[in-house]
Formats: C-alpha cells, sequence, structure tokens
C-alpha cells in the first residue's frame, strides 16, 4: 500500500511564548505522557535505574481506559487459535490492517494478559478458570473480562498501585502537557503546565506518547471530556507524521437518555445475547446481516443509524428479556446500575441506545516498536496508529494494543535512554514571537466553540458523511482557527480547543481525501469500497 500524504497547517508550532530563562527547568531520564493502560505499562517496564516521570493531564483514574467495559481479547482456550483472532483482526479491518503488526499482537496476547494477572488484576473465572464472553466480529469467545462489566476499572486499578510503590517512577496528576520540545530534530521532553507550579520544562532522554483518543471532539461519545486529543496535535506540532485520521470508530450501543451524560452499554451485553429492535418491537439487524447483532461494529453503527432515519426516532433499543435476569445483574452489575438510576431495569425494559463516537483508530504513525517519526519520541495506545485496527477495530483489541506496545516502548526507550549520558544541559529553544493576531485583546467565549465544534464534527465528519458538508465543515474549521489558533491563551481549556480545532481540520481532511467507504469512514456520495484507495492517509503541517 502506498501512502498519500496530505498537508494541514498547524498555524504555529508552540502554543504559548515563553522565556527559557523565567521557566523551572526537570531532568529526568524517560518522561511518560499520559496515564492510561499504555502509559503505565510502559513504566514498568523501565529499568530501575532510570528515573521516570508519567505526567496525566487529570487523576490517575481518570482515562480512557479505566471506562473500558467489555475486555481484553486473547488466545486463552484451547478450542481457539491464533490464526482465528489474527484472521478476525484483519476482516474487522477492511484491508488496511498490517499483517506482521496483527500477528505480532495476537500471539503478545496471552502473555500480556497474564502479566495484568500477575499485577493483581482479578478476571472473571468460572469454575476456577478465566470467563470468556464473545462479541461482535469474533469467531470464537477470547474476551476475557472482570467485575462483570468493568474491565479497565480493574486492570487500572492493579496497574496504577504497582506503579505508585515503585520508587523510580514519580506520577504527576493534574498536570498538562503544551507541547513536546524538539530540538535539531529530535524530541527533547515536553513543555507542562499544572495550577501549583505554572509552566516547566521537563527534559528528557527518551518520551513516551501515551494520550489516547479524540471522543470529545463529538458531541455524542463514550469517552470522557478529557479525550481531547492533545497529543495527536502535540505531535503534528512537533512533526510528526499522522495516519488515518478519518476512522473514527462509532461504538453502536451508547446510551440514550435526553439530558444525561452518555453511557456506554458494553458490546458484551450482545455478546450475551441481547438483541437491538427499533421503536416499532421490530428487529432489524438481520435485515442488514446475517450476522445480526455480532456483526462489527461499524456494520452495526450504520445499520443502527440508517434505522433511525426510517423509523423517524431518535434510538433504537437494546432488548434482553430473552436472557435469564439473574444472569443479567451477575454479568452487568455496573450498566444494571446505571439503567436503574434512570427507572430502567435491564431484565425487563428495553433499554434506549445509540451510536457514539467511541474509539480513535488514526493517530501518530508507529513502528513494531512503538518509534514515530520523530526521533526520540515513541508512542502506544490509542493516540497511535500501529497498522492493528486498519479500518475498523475489531472489540477488545484496544486494551489489549495498549498493553502489548506499552511495554514494546517501555523496554525499547529504557535501553536507549541507558546508552545515553546525563546531560544537565537545556538546550537553546527560540520562543514563539507574539504577534498582534496572539495577542488577547477581547475575551473569547471558548465553551461556545468548543460545543460548536463538537456539533459541527458529530454532524458532518460522523457515522455518515459527504463532500459537500465535509468542504463546508473544513471551511468552518480554517475559518475558527483562523482566530483561535493563533492567539496566546492561558489555560488548559484554551489549549484543549486549540487541540482539538487542529485534530478536527486534520480529520476532516483525511475524511475528504479518502473518496470510498471501508470500515468506519462511510462517505454517502462514494459508498463503494475501492481498490484504487487502499492506502493510508498520512497528515503532516
Amino acid at each position: 500500500m502506498q501512502p498519500r500524504t496530505i498537508h494541514v497547517p498547524t498555524l504555529r508550532r508552540y502554543l504559548v511564548p515563553f522565556d527559557p530563562k523565567r521557566v523551572p527547568h526537570l531532568y529526568t531520564d524517560v518522561l511518560i505522557i499520559g496515564g492510561g493502560i499504555a502509559g503505565i505499562r510502559a513504566a514498568l517496564a523501565m529499568d530501575r535505574s532510570l528515573r521516570t516521570v508519567v505526567i496525566t493531564k487529570d487523576s490517575l483514574q481518570q482515562s480512557n481506559s479505566a471506562y473500558a467495559q467489555g475486555g481484553i481479547a486473547g488466545v486463552l482456550d484451547p478450542l481457539d487459535d491464533f490464526s482465528n483472532h489474527v484472521a478476525d483482526t484483519i476482516a474487522a479491518g477492511k484491508g488496511l490492517c498490517h499483517q506482521e503488526i496483527v500477528e505480532l499482537v495476537i500471539r503478545e496476547a496471552p502473555l500480556r494478559i497474564r502479566d495484568l494477572i500477575t499485577y493483581g488484576a482479578e478476571f472473571d473465572k468460572v469454575d476456577g478458570e478465566l470467563a470468556l464472553t464473545l462479541e461482535g466480529g469474533h469467531s470464537h469467545p477470547r474476551v476475557a473480562h472482570a467485575l462483570g462489566d468493568a474491565t479497565g476499572q480493574e486492570v487500572m486499578r492493579a496497574m496504577n498501585r504497582r506503579a505508585s510503590e515503585a520508587e523510580h517512577i514519580d506520577i504527576w496528576p493534574k498536570t498538562f502537557t503544551i507541547d513536546l520540545l524538539t530540538h535539531e530534530g529530535n524530541c527533547r521532553g515536553a513543555l507542562v503546565w499544572n495550577p501549583n507550579h505554572g509552566r516547566t520544562f521537563v527534559w528528557a532522554k527518551q518520551t513516551i506518547l501515551c494520550t489516547g483518543g479524540a471522543g470529545a471532539l463529538y458531541r455524542e461519545t463514550t469517552n470522557p471530556q478529557i479525550a481531547t486529543a492533545d497529543g495527536h496535535a502535540v505531535a503534528l506540532r512537533a512533526g510528526c507524521e499522522l495516519r488515518d485520521m478519518e476512522f473514527m470508530q462509532f461504538h453502536p450501543t451508547v446510551l440514550y437518555i435526553a439530558g444525561s451524560s452518555r453511557y456506554l452499554i458494553s458490546e458484551a451485553v450482545r455478546g450475551e445475547g441481547a438483541q437491538l429492535v427499533d421503536c416499532n418491537g421490530h428487529r432489524f439487524m438481520l435485515d442488514y446481516t446475517p450476522a445480526a447483532e455480532l456483526a462489527p461494529r461499524d456494520v452495526v453503527s450504520q445499520a443502527i443509524t440508517q434505522q433511525m432515519a426510517k423509523t423517524s426516532h431518535p434510538c433504537v433499543y437494546l432488548d434482553l428479556s430473552s436472557i435469564p435476569a439473574d444472569h443479567v445483574r451477575r454479568r452487568f452489575p455496573h450498566i444494571g446500575q446505571v439503567c436503574a438510576d434512570f427507572g430502567l431495569d435491564m431484565t425487563t425494559d428495553k433499554i434506549p441506545v445509540r451510536p457514539g463516537a467511541h474509539y480513535m483508530i488514526g493517530g501518530v504513525t508507529t513502528d513494531a516498536d512503538g518509534r514515530t517519526t520523530l526521533p526520540g519520541l515513541w508512542a502506544a495506545g490509542e493516540v497511535t496508529s500501529t497498522g492493528l485496527h486498519g479500518a475498523n477495530r475489531l472489540a477488545s483489541n484496544s486494551l489489549l494494543e495498549g498493553v502489548v506496545f506499552g511495554l514494546r516502548c517501555g523496554q525499547n526507550a529504557s535501553q536507549v535512554a541507558l546508552s545515553q549520558p546525563d546531560n544537565f544541559t537545556a538546550p537553546r529553544l527560540e520562543s514563539p514571537s507574539m504577534t498582534s493576531k496572539s495577542r488577547v485583546d477581547d475575551p473569547l467565549d471558548l465553551t461556545d466553540i468548543r460545543n460548536s465544534l463538537r456539533s459541527l464534527i458529530w454532524r458532518s465528519v460522523g457515522i455518515s458523511r459527504n463532500e459537500q458538508d465535509l468542504v463546508a465543515a473544513r471551511q468552518q474549521l480554517d475559518f475558527w482557527a483562523s482566530y483561535v489558533c493563533r492567539r496566546d491563551l492561558v489555560d488548559p481549556a484554551g489549549w484543549e480547543l486549540q487541540n482539538m480545532m487542529l485534530v478536527a481540520r486534520s480529520m476532516a481532511a483525511a475524511a475528504l481525501e479518502r473518496r470510498e467507504s471501508r470500515g468506519v469512514h462511510a462517505r454517502s456520495d462514494y459508498p463503494e469500497t475501492l481498490e484504487s484507495q487502499r492506502s493510508h492517509i498520512c497528515i503532516r503541517d
């Protein structure tokens, strides 16, 4: 596959002006940006002689990883086989998976799951063996889960405890990464901010980017509001290549109750036998695919969207009435409690659901070792494009990717850092100049712009796309960026908005460039999947 490269101007190299003589400096061996499953796994892989700093912009407990419900996929059943998991992953990826990466990740899966158990993660069991469930797109039950429907929460509890006890790991919560620092073509660390110390230069021999996804760019999302694509943006401004930015995966079943937060209803609910029905009680998935509710997520999301349009109804419904009530309560305690808070009984009531932005497939281009295109910078997890997911992620391969590449990044960055001498001299960096356009002469309503951006992206770069809407979206985003992204904003709310603006422009540009429908990228004006379009689309400044 010969990749195509398009350019999205970042408008500025650094978001804020700085004077290196007036900002505190800290030196460490390895800097890890992000405290989800990939970041913490990378930290735990560090040589204990290396000082490692982990920075996370919220509390350590807040990450997309902690919100993951369904589980982590791996070949753990003697009746299953690596070739089955590989084939399922490649089939879901619709022609854009990298065979060698898929093989690497799937073959490591059982080992990485056992690592998590060693750390103290307590997975659900049946008769002393790991309980495995079936999810959409999988040919065999191979998804290990914990606390019924709170796998991410349990895995992160165990990993966070291990990291917090390690003397060589310092964890900085509530710290925002403004930009990566580069000098002579190499990543040298990051400029960060927190409310207690203000701005700080963190110089590192090696840096690992594990900042997670981009769901908060969409009005309807399963992600926490911290998922603002900061890592994608800082990498692009630093000169990294991004890839596959048109591919945002939409989860088919998000609890839809007006006025409430959108809450994920795990794929495992359908894996246990729940059916999707429309407002008339019709089980409609069989009208779209023989796989019905267990089709891959792109198929189910698009079918739900079409059925909502046919019935002129804002949602469809999950019907669990065919599953024994005791099993539902035992298997999905957390989802059941959320439903109960709204007066719904999962065992008898139909649960209103509709798709929402869930997992960012595109990201920073990396190789099999986790290297990015910027020397000194590694990346793992949802911020990356590794070649595992292709054009559509197979359910429960995301936590798996995080632990596999988190470990690889940690080991490889550790090895390089051990070979580098200590150097406590800060390279000379030139501060971006202050221009009239960047001065804050009148305040902006950041909340209004953010809400407008999220609504625009949901409408125009959502589940169904077309050229007219994408062109209009790019024009609107470029107009907003012309005055939002040139300003020197002063706090995380402003920097998040500038990051969201840059990444939204990248996503719209890539979606416009891909003139076909493939996986999660559905173009109503180009409904066919075309061999001539089977290539990666790369983004550079």
